[in-house]
């Protein structure tokens, strides 16, 4: 599993970008589906959960097509994934 988060200027636009052309890809690099949130405090900043593994990430974000894919979802900014810091029963 992997958090990340990123801004976006519509999340309209996000989510229908994320949800077609970004899952293709995000697919093409290991990743098996992802849980979206819209921030409660900031309207414009969105977290997912997904279900995918670190190097799997990394070849998604390094992959030379995702930029103009970032570009077309709105993106502001890169997405950043959250440093796991440990996992606890209950």
């Amino acid at each position: 599993m992997l958090l990340a988060t990123t801004k976006v200027a519509d999340v309209d636009r996000f989510i229908r970008i994320f949800s077609t052309k970004g899952a293709d890809k995000r697919r093409l690099h290991g990743s098996n589906g992802a849980t979206v949130f819209r921030d409660p405090s900031e309207a414009d900043r969105v977290w997912a959960i997904f279900d995918w593994d670190a190097e799997g990430w990394k070849n998604f974000v390094s992959d030379p097509e995702v930029p103009a894919i970032l570009q077309e979802a709105g993106h502001v900014g890169k997405p950043q994934a959250a440093l796991l810091l440990g996992h606890y029963e209950a």
